[in-house]
Order: C-alpha cells, then sequence, then structure tokens
C-alpha cells in the first residue's frame, strides 16, 4: 500500500486559482515572522536566501520579548518593577515562554484591579509608567523604515494594485509597525485602515460599518491592525479626563496611553472600541461569501485570532484559508490540530501538510516541466512560501505570468 503524499506544485496552483478567481474575497493574515523575512546586513537590505550574517528588520514576538527585558533592566526605575511582573508571570520557569504581550496584559490586569491599593510593591501609578516604558522601549524597536529595494512588501503591495480583483484586498495583522504602511504608499495605493483625518487622524467607526456593504471604492486596500499600532494613541477629550479618543498620528502633546495591543480583558469603552472593530471586521470578512484567507507568519498561538478564523471557517462552507508555515510541520502543534479538525484549513509546511483533514508529507514527483509560477514554492523538496520573502515573489510572478497569458498548467 503506498504511503499517501501531498503535491505542492497542486497546492501551489490551488493557492494561485483561489488569489486570482474574479469571484471571491481575498485577504491576508500576516503575523509576526513576516517582518522577519526582510533580512539586513550592516545596515543595509540584503536580498540574498542566505542568512549567515544578517538579522531581521523586526524581532519576532520573542526577540521582542527579550529586547524589551534586556533595555528594562539596564533601568534603575524599572528594574524592580518589571522583576516583579516577571516573577508573577513565571517568567523563569525554563517551561514557561512569557511574551511581551503577556507583560502588557498581565499590567492591565492589575491597573484594573488595584484601585488605590498595591500589590507586591506595586501601585496603580508605577504600573503605569511601566507600561509606558515598555510601549516606548517596543516603539523604538519596531518603528523602523522599509528598505526602498523591492522586499515582499513592495511585492504584495503592487499585487495588490495591478492583479484583477473584483473585491477589495484586505489585510489583517496583529503588528504593531508600520511597513504594510510604507510598502503601500510606496506603490501609491490608496488603503483605508478606520481613522480619517490627517495630523491626528481620528478612529471612524460609522465608515468602517458603512463599508461593510462597499460604499468605499474597491481600488483601496484595506489594513486592519488587530493589535494595535505603534502610532495609535488614546487621548482625552475633556479637562477631567473622564472622556476619551482613539487618534493615529505622530505622539500627541499628553497621550493616556499608546494602544499597543489589547489584553482582552475588560476595558471601558474608548479602550475596547478599535480592537473590537477590527476583530468585527475580521469576522466579518470570513462569515460571508466565497473568500480565501492567506496566512503567513503566523504561528496559530493566538486563541483569539484562531477563535475568529475557526469559527468562520466552521460558518462557512465556501471560505477557504491556507495557512502558510515557515518550518516543519511538528512545530506548529496548534496549526496541526486546528487543520485536522476543519475540512477547509490547508495547513502548508516546508515538509508536509494537512489538506482536507489529510495530513502527508510532500511529493514532487508530480513536478511540472515548466511554470513560471511555481519556482519558487519548492526547494530541495522543501515548501517555501512559508517564508514572507517567498510569498511575495510568488505574488510578483503572478503578475509576470499574467502580462503574458497563463494558458494551461503543468501541475498534475
Amino acid at each position: 500500500m503506498n504511503k499517501k503524499t501531498h503535491c505542492p506544485y497542486r497546492q501551489t496552483k490551488n493557492l494561485q486559482d483561489a488569489l486570482t478567481s474574479g469571484k471571491m474575497r481575498v485577504a491576508f493574515l500576516l503575523g509576526a515572522g513576516c517582518p522577519v523575512s526582510i533580512r539586513m546586513k550592516d545596515g543595509n537590505y540584503c536580498s540574498s536566501d542566505d542568512a549567515i550574517g544578517t538579522s531581521s528588520l523586526i524581532p519576532d514576538i520573542d526577540g521582542l520579548t527579550q529586547y524589551v527585558k534586556t533595555e528594562i533592566e539596564k533601568s534603575t526605575e524599572f528594574k524592580g518593577s518589571f522583576a516583579e511582573i516577571w516573577t508573577r508571570l513565571g517568567g523563569d520557569d525554563p517551561n514557561r515562554k512569557i511574551t511581551i504581550e503577556d507583560i502588557l496584559s498581565h499590567i492591565r490586569t492589575l491597573q484594573d484591579v488595584i484601585r488605590e491599593g498595591t500589590i507586591g510593591g506595586l501601585n496603580e501609578h508605577s504600573l503605569s509608567k511601566l507600561d509606558a516604558e515598555i510601549c516606548n522601549i517596543t516603539t523604538d524597536k519596531v518603528k523602523t523604515d522599509l528598505p526602498a529595494e523591492e522586499n515582499a512588501y513592495h511585492h504584495l503591495a503592487a499585487w495588490i494594485r495591478d492583479g484583477q480583483h473584483a473585491h477589495a484586498v484586505e489585510i489583517f495583522t496583529p503588528n504593531y509597525d508600520l511597513l504594510l504602511e510604507q510598502g503601500l504608499e510606496a506603490k501609491k495605493i490608496p488603503y483605508f485602515d478606520g481613522f480619517v483625518g490627517s495630523k491626528q487622524a481620528f478612529f471612524d467607526l460609522a465608515t468602517m460599518e458603512a463599508d461593510k456593504t462597499g460604499s468605499l471604492p474597491e481600488r483601496w486596500a484595506r489594513l486592519w491592525k488587530l493589535h494595535g499600532s505603534v502610532n495609535w494613541w488614546r487621548v482625552a477629550t475633556d479637562a477631567g479626563n473622564k472622556e476619551f479618543d482613539v487618534v493615529r498620528g505622530e505622539k500627541p502633546a499628553n497621550p493616556v496611553q499608546q494602544m499597543i495591543y489589547p489584553s482582552h480583558l475588560k476595558y471601558d469603552q474608548s479602550r475596547r472600541m478599535p480592537y473590537l472593530a477590527m476583530l468585527d471586521r475580521f469576522r466579518s470578512f470570513l462569515g460571508r461569501g466565497q473568500v480565501v484567507l492567506v496566512v503567513c507568519g503566523y504561528s496559530f498561538l493566538d486563541q483569539h485570532l484562531n477563535e475568529v478564523i475557526l469559527h468562520g471557517l466552521r460558518s462557512n462552507p465556501s471560505a477557504i484559508c491556507f495557512g502558510l508555515l515557515f518550518s516543519k510541520r511538528s512545530d506548529y502543534p496548534e496549526a496541526l490540530k486546528r487543520a485536522k479538525q476543519h475540512h477547509n484549513l490547508s495547513i502548508l509546511a516546508k515538509d508536509g501538510a494537512i489538506v482536507g483533514r489529510q495530513e502527508a508529507d510532500w511529493s514532487i514527483e508530480e513536478q511540472p516541466s515548466s511554470s513560471p509560477f511555481h519556482g519558487v514554492s519548492v526547494t530541495n523538496s522543501e515548501f517555501q512560501l512559508g517564508d514572507f520573502k517567498k510569498l511575495g515573489e510568488f505574488l510578483s510572478l503572478q503578475l509576470s505570468f499574467r502580462s503574458y497569458g497563463e494558458g494551461e498548467s503543468d501541475a498534475k
């Protein structure tokens, strides 16, 4: 009995067909692994696939957490407070993996319950200052310029601009950085992100709601930042600091809080609204009609986002999701478990895939003789589209392929 395998070229063709269909609405979920694919060497962009001697433009969540921890521990003012939070979370336990988001969530939980008291020597004021310092350090690290050289962010933007899309392309991301904005603007692509204005753009829920019925031009991209952004700020709108707005732009004179990462816990309405509206937009996209969601740079470890994705796939049989994973599939147990429960969630990893709930290794026996969109996907029997750089090249090749006629695929 032959061992079951999946054909990477066939799955690449399935992805291409879904992205170029005139009927389907298309969205991308781009996680923290995407900026890691932008490699830098001696301060310059490195286009080579050889990662030796290079560093990522922005670290992943583990790298960012370690960077913040190192910087905080240099501070006499914040070192003790941070150590208390770290200990309370079990950060010294080698079996626990604490992230910057866990830390911010815990700080904000304590702020909600501590009121006029103290916990472990921490009071509301010290917690608020620690929250702000962590956000400042995070911002300094992730608020970086996208290299001017053509890279995956530019390729994605060009594909949005030049591809034949029946519906507006939507991008969802939990990342706080501004790389997507820079990529879209470099290619002169208009986009709507929930805010309207210039110096201090204000959050406009009414326009977000109206856009669900197609009130904005289809050629505008939609950019939804699910965990906030380094340029979102909560500001008071009255002298008594009892009412607030959320604005986007440069740091205001007297911000109440930088809007990085929602803790998914109890917040007053002004703090929750942007996050809830972004998640609602994600649910709305997945919940209706023929849709395809392409996931890259995301490890399926955020249970709140997973809940939205999986509920959408269960409730809408016309929805499909391609989860493109950077490494071998054993590194993503949560993704594998979910894909085995949902027939319309395909997990495509470096060493194999789960398609139609069936897990199998890749087989390259069906390699086509030639095709302009296949070469980027598989090298040395490894599927590569989980690398955002390779996904960008794949999207770029689609435009080149379309320019001289698609013809018939060689995939079998």
